[in-house]
C-alpha cells in the first residue's frame, strides 16, 4: 500500500522566512540545530573532503566517522563524498564509497541510510532519502552513476549487483488531480525491495512498489513496473519475464 508523504522542497527550506542562514543550512544539510554540529561538519569538510591522493583517503578515513551515526573498520571515502544528515548514516566494515558520491539521509521522521559490511558504492552515485530509509545489505555492489531514491523504504539485498546507470525509485508523484500541477500534489511511496543475489543490468529502472526476488536478473535498460519472482529473468520496456534461472540450471 502506498503512503503519501509531505516532503518539503529544498528551495522551501532554503528560503523559509524568519530563519537565519545558519538555521536553514543546518536543517537542510546537517539535520541538527546549534553551533556544535555545524562547526564539526565544517571542520571535517574543509580539512578532508576535497583533499586528493593518499593523504585525502587517510584524512577522510579518520574524520568522516566523527559525523556518522556509526562507522565500522576499513571504510574508504573517495574525494568529494558529500554527507547530508550524517548522524542518520550507519556504515559497516570494509566499505568503499567512491569519488563524488552523495549520501543524503534527509528527513524529520526517518531512520536514514544503513550500509552493510563489504559494500561498494561506485563513483557519482546518489543515495537520496526524502523522509525515507535506504538499506544496502552486506556485500551489495552499486555501480557508478546510479541513483537510489527513497520516500519510504528501499532495500538492496545481500550480494546483489546493481550495474552502472541504474535507478531504483522508491517513490512517485501524485498526479490524480489534473487541474493542479504535479509538483503541488505531493509524493506517494510504496517502497522497493531487491532480493539477495539479484543482478540489475546497466541502465535498469526499478519503479516504486516493485519487488525483485532473490537471484533474479533484470536486463540492461529494462523498466520494471511489476514485481519479478525469485530467480526469474526479466527484460524489456516495460519488463516482462523472459526466462527462469532455475530452469536453465536444471536443463
Amino acid at each position: 500500500m502506498s503512503e503519501t508523504h509531505g516532503i518539503p522542497r529544498a528551495q522551501d527550506q532554503l528560503f523559509a522566512p524568519r530563519q537565519s542562514a545558519r538555521a536553514k543550512f543546518s536543517a537542510l544539510v546537517i539535520g541538527r540545530p546549534g553551533w556544535g554540529p555545524l562547526l564539526k561538519y565544517e571542520l571535517v569538510q574543509q580539512l578532508s573532503q576535497n583533499v586528493a591522493g593518499a593523504l585525502g583517503f587517510a584524512l577522510r578515513k579518520v574524520m568522516y566517522p566523527w559525523l556518522l551515526g556509526a562507522c565500522g573498520r576499513n571504510v574508504l571515502f573517495g574525494q568529494n563524498v558529500v554527507l547530508r544528515h550524517p548522524h542518520k548514516i550507519r556504515i559497516g566494515d570494509n566499505v568503499v564509497i567512491d569519488d563524488n558520491c552523495l549520501l543524503d539521509a534527509k528527513g524529520d521522521a526517518n531512520g536514514g541510510i544503513t550500509i552493510g559490511s563489504g559494500v561498494f558504492v561506485g563513483r557519482n552515485s546518489i543515495l537520496s532519502c526524502k523522509n525515507g530509509d535506504i538499506h544496502l545489505a552486506d556485500g551489495a555492489n552499486i555501480g557508478f552513476n546510479c541513483e537510489i531514491f527513497s520516500a519510504s523504504r528501499v532495500t538492496i539485498g545481500r550480494d546483489t549487483l546493481v550495474a552502472a546507470y541504474c535507478y531504483v525509485i522508491g517513490g512517485d508523484h501524485d498526479f490524480s488531480d489534473p487541474s493542479q500541477s504535479v509538483l503541488t500534489q505531493g509524493r506517494r511511496s510504496a517502497g522497493v525491495n531487491i532480493g539477495a543475489g539479484a543482478w540489475l543490468g546497466a541502465g535498469a529502472r526499478i519503479l516504486d512498489g516493485v519487488s525483485v526476488g532473490d537471484r533474479a536478473i533484470v536486463g540492461a535498460g529494462a523498466v520494471v513496473r511489476e514485481s519479478v519472482p525469485d530467480a526469474a529473468i526479466a527484460a524489456g520496456v516495460p519488463a516482462r519475464i523472459v526466462g527462469q534461472r532455475d530452469a536453465a540450471v536444471g536443463s
